[in-house]
């Protein structure tokens, strides 16, 4: 009887949904022929079908759909429930919505199920346990596919994606489908498509749906789009989820990368390298903040240790008298001297850059200076012109919360001798005829979009290269300063060493 039931049911959405296309086809003209924007106060037509997958969202599946018919684009709002223990389906009814059983476990299979009950042609997928949106999200997201600009829509929002998909999504893309990696959140489960395109794709069963349908739509040629839609809340994933998201993602990244006749045993090593880069971004960083407001910039070279890592790295392979030619060379901008100086270490062993990391000798309080200001609710940090291989060791060698500085690129852990200059030294993260400064990565800090905003921002350094992030830092100190420039501004606290900073009122 059940299935029967099924059947029934599925002939009779068929039958509407045909009976329908004229009427969206029709409302589609009416719009073109009007040039009604989404933004106009003229009503529009209801051509979207909401779905919802949902498994014990109890506390915030009302907010969602009251949220989804709000919009002046939803014809339906549709709630799979993944027989939910707790109250979710009893509430989504009550709410107005839909409410069908998923026919297996997964959001897959729930996502699927939802397109087979769905009686639009435009379809937006919502999760179930966000909060914090912005107004008509729909509308925005299914505008690119009534104006026939795209058939597979992503949403973009806050500045960057989870540990997840920073590590292991976007690096896995950046190898194996390098067309898709500029995709901001491909992990993120707020989509738009269209319902006779989303037939022919395969809905993962796991954590793998999201990204394999971005993959799957982009191998059958559908026109893919980002929709910025602001910030959101979302509730975080346990560690343990994490893990396993991280593994379900890699596996079905894989997967189309074999079908797709691009994966290769190079490629591996290539990936690897790729998701050790992307842990040197600001977004990755963001995302590790755990609600802390405050943050402290320790410059490297000559502020935590007395040496210059690029002098000791030279000293270790025999390089010094080239080094120093360019050292001695003062036409040549920043840039192009660190690409020339990053060329002398071609085929040097990742190893040799790792162990003069970590024989680089440390000044005394270091340690103890970093411990203080964790403990004081600080995210402290490493900031540095050099390389991040070394910088991310002495992070992990004063016990900092992360690290920002220029990447090389290995190949098999062989120094290929290209530098690529980090995009968060530069204003709008682009390079162009700019020259990197450290000022940019404070100016991340402080700008307004990061939520909640940061409220304090201390810089350490010693070099006359780090006088313009000192300068905008609301605390500036610098220890053994290199250049009497340093000392001229008021701002900037000439301090003798680690030890006298705890005697800063501010950190006791």
């Amino acid at each position: 009887m059940k299935v029967f039931l099924m059947r029934l049911w599925r002939k009779l959405n068929y039958f509407l949904r045909t009976q329908s296309q004229f009427a969206v086809q029709s409302s589609k003209e009416i719009l073109r022929k009007q040039e009604v924007s989404i933004q106009s106060s003229a009503p529009l037509p209801e051509l979207c079908s909401v779905i919802i997958p949902a498994l014990n969202e109890e506390k915030a599946i009302e907010s969602v759909i009251h949220y989804a018919q709000k919009d002046t684009f939803t014809g339906e709002v549709i709630v799979i429930d993944d027989s939910s223990i707790d109250a979710t389906a009893q509430i989504a009814r009550s709410a107005g919505a839909q409410v069908f059983t998923s026919s297996m476990l997964g959001k897959g299979a729930s996502m699927q199920d939802g397109i087979e009950v769905a009686n639009n042609e435009y379809v937006v997928f919502l999760d179930g346990d966000l909060s914090g949106l912005e107004e008509n999200i729909i509308s925005k997201m299914i505008a690119p596919l009534i104006a026939d600009e795209a058939d597979f829509v992503k949403a973009k929002f806050g500045r960057g994606g989870g540990r997840v998909t920073e590590l292991t999504a976007k690096p896995m893309l950046k190898v194996f489908f390098p067309e898709l990696a500029g995709i901001s959140q491909p992990l993120g489960g707020i989509i738009a498509a269209r319902a006779s395109l989303l037939k022919k794709l395969t809905f993962e069963s796991g954590y793998g749906v999201d990204i394999g349908l971005l993959i799957d739509a982009h191998l059958k040629g559908a026109r893919i789009c980002e929709v910025d839609i602001g910030s959101l809340e979302h509730d975080s994933q346990p560690l343990v989820d994490l893990t396993t998201m991280a593994n379900e993602v890699a596996r079905v990244i894989h997967h189309y990368s074999r079908h797709a006749g691009r994966l290769h045993v190079e490629q591996i090593s290539e990936m690897y390298e790729e998701q050790r880069l992307a842990s040197a971004s600001f977004d990755y960083i963001i995302n590790r903040r755990k609600d802390r407001r405050k943050v402290v910039l320790l410059d490297m070279d000559g502020t935590i240790t007395p040496n210059r890592f690029i002098k000791d790295l030279a000293a270790f392979t025999h390089t010094e008298e080239t080094l120093d030619a360019l050292l001695d060379v003062s036409q040549n901008d920043a840039a192009t001297r660190s690409q020339q100086i990053a060329e002398i270490f071609k085929f040097t062993h990742r190893t040799q850059f790792e162990k003069v990391a970590m024989n680089m000798p440390i000044k005394p309080g270091v340690i103890e200076f970093v411990n203080q200001m964790k403990r004081n609710g600080f995210m402290v940090g490493l900031i540095s012109d050099s390389y991040f291989i070394a910088a991310e060791i002495m992070r992990k060698r004063i016990f900092a919360d992360f690290a920002i500085a220029h990447t090389l690129k290995f190949r098999n852990d062989i120094c290929s001798g290209e530098l690529n200059l980090n995009k968060d030294f530069y204003p709008d993260r682009s390079h162009g005829n700019l020259q990197p400064c450290k000022s940019n990565v404070i100016k991340r800090f402080l700008s307004k979009t990061n939520k909640p905003s940061f409220v304090e921002v201390w810089a350490i350094g010693d070099h006359l290269n780090d006088l313009d992030m000192l300068l905008l830092a609301d605390k500036a100190f610098v220890i053994d300063p290199k250049s009497p420039e340093l000392l001229k501004h008021k701002h900037i606290k000439n301090i003798a060493s680690f030890e006298d900073l705890f005697q800063v009122d501010a950190v006791t």
